[in-house]
């Protein structure tokens, strides 16, 4: 199995990492449009291969996409960060200029590719490549969910003092710190639900915490996070180059699903070989359904920004 990560960051060259040490391809090629870095990065990581004891082949490449032919799954995580004084719709325009030059030169070489999306502003950017390149919506996923879910599993983890994989949770909606959701209501602790374990004012602060995760992160770092982030990604990918069907919220396109239409935002889904195989029906209740209605509205207020280069 082949997978392409484009942009070489820290995000796609952590992705890379994790999905070579994972053993979850065959071959992973990671490209950048900075001459040499890519490659750098590739060689850097393939020195690695004897001492952790994976046979991943890591190839690194500047914008040289036929490289990259026949991908199974191609990643693209390139994309400028908001700079000061750059207006939303600048940023947009910017981006989306960049992901539309990506997936044109990605299917060019490999036309069965399943796209997972991370460049931001993630939903938007799913629903653009979905509506540029024509593929079958299965096959266009934003992957902010697994991310926002297991900093909303790290925060429970931490109020509770519990092992982190003895926790199940899941973040909805859009990929914001004031548009997803956590559904604090589902999550647990080996089946008990954390709402019995957790007095109500903490579980709050634990939502409040996973809502503003990587706004924390930036602020403690000086840039964007990058582990979690690439961990994230090469756990959506094993999910969809091994079949594994699992549960992970992604932001997919929806069509009368949770009541929205003709919008890319984060709900769980069923992830295994095909891309995204069904969204699953969690029943929200009122205010859970409401608060996800808003979010729906805030990504498509994003979306209007669009307008001039979707029509």
């Amino acid at each position: 199995m082949k997978v392409t990560i484009v942009g070489a960051g820290n995000v796609g060259a952590t992705c890379a990492d994790a999905i070579a040490t994972q053993r979850i391809a065959s071959e992973v090629v990671l490209l950048d449009i900075k001459e040499g870095f890519a490659e750098g990065k590739a060689l850097d990581m393939m020195q690695t291969a004897t001492t952790l004891g994976f046979n991943t082949k890591i190839v690194g490449t500047t914008n040289d996409y036929s490289k990259t032919a026949n991908s199974d799954v191609v990643v693209i995580t390139s994309g400028i960060p908001r700079k000061p004084g750059m207006t939303r719709e600048e940023l947009i325009g910017i981006n989306a200029g960049i992901v539309q030059t990506v997936s044109e030169n990605i299917l060019a070489n490999s036309p069965n590719a399943i796209i997972v999306v991370v460049s931001n502003p993630m939903d938007t950017m799913t629903y653009l490549t979905l509506k540029k390149t024509g593929l079958p919506k299965n096959r266009i996923i934003g992957m902010g969910g697994a991310l926002d879910s297991s900093r909303f599993k790290t925060y429970l983890s931490l109020a509770l003092d519990k092992p982190a994989n003895d926790i199940h949770g899941m973040v909805i909606g859009g990929h914001g710190d004031t548009t997803m959701i956590p559904l604090t209501r589902l999550a647990s602790y080996n089946g008990i639900p954390v709402s019995t374990l957790l007095e109500d004012d903490a579980l709050k602060q634990v939502a409040a915490d996973t809502m503003v995760g990587g706004a924390t992160l930036t602020k403690l770092l000086g840039t964007s996070a990058w582990y979690a982030p690439g961990a994230s990604v090469a756990y959506l990918v094993d999910s969809i180059l091994n079949d594994q069907k699992r549960i992970i919220p992604c932001s997919v396109y929806l069509e009368g699903e949770y009541n929205q239409e003709d919008i890319c935002i984060g709900v769980p889904c069923v992830i295994g070989r095909s891309g995204w195989e069904s969204i699953v029906d969690i029943n929200l209740n009122d205010e859970e359904q409401a608060t996800f209605d808003r979010s729906a509205a805030a990504v498509r207020t994003m979306n209007a920004a669009l307008d001039g280069i979707l029509s």
